[in-house]
């Protein structure tokens, strides 16, 4: 049995504590305190890190780690991202300017983003399209970026493990680049 280590992260908000506590087979561990930034209507936010885990058919485990999402705690991104095998970066439509909040991540994780697969989740696609996954594919492509982007509600189980199925497959494609 292998442990395998992934990293979910985005704006505060966005469903991380959320997406891990969808799939997570044992009771989330979660850092939560009260949200004292008025400027996002939320009770509590996370300050340290989630996480939760999940047993793979063939034994082995995913542990699934979640960000602060203010800016401000970027140092905990760094420790985090540190040996993981992907990120997820998570965002949410219905925020005032979701492609600048992208922004934010890839450029906090851009060492990271050189070495690893990275998968988005985009969440209120379906109440708020604009703007849409082309625009972020545009976005990402002017940063030379191709990543694979899904539609996901993070309450959903179905759509997390979608997410995390999506990241694992380019994770088995570079597997094989590398094998001889």
């Amino acid at each position: 049995m292998r442990d395998y280590k992934l990293v979910f992260t985005g704006p505060m908000g966005v469903g991380k504590t959320t997406a891990i506590a969808a799939i997570s087979e044992t009771a989330p561990i979660s850092t939560e305190v009260a949200n004292a930034d008025a400027s996002v209507a939320k009770a509590t936010t996370t300050v340290g890190l989630d996480f939760g885990q999940v047993t793979l058919d063939n034994g082995d485990r995913l542990r699934l780690y979640g960000t602060p999402g203010q800016a401000r705690f970027d140092f905990v991104w760094k420790i985090l991202v540190r040996d993981a095998l992907g990120l997820a970066i998570l965002i949410d439509n219905s925020r005032p300017d979701p492609l600048a909040d992208l922004a934010v991540y890839l450029d906090g994780f851009a060492g990271a983003l050189e070495k690893m697969p990275c998968t988005l989740g985009v969440s209120r696609l379906p109440t708020h399209p604009s703007p849409t996954l082309d625009d972020y594919a545009h976005a990402l492509a002017q940063r030379g970026l191709v990543l694979p982007m899904l539609a996901v509600d993070p309450r959903r189980k179905d759509d997390v493990i979608a997410l995390i199925e999506t990241l694992l497959m380019q994770i088995e494609v570079l597997d094989e680049e590398v094998a001889p």
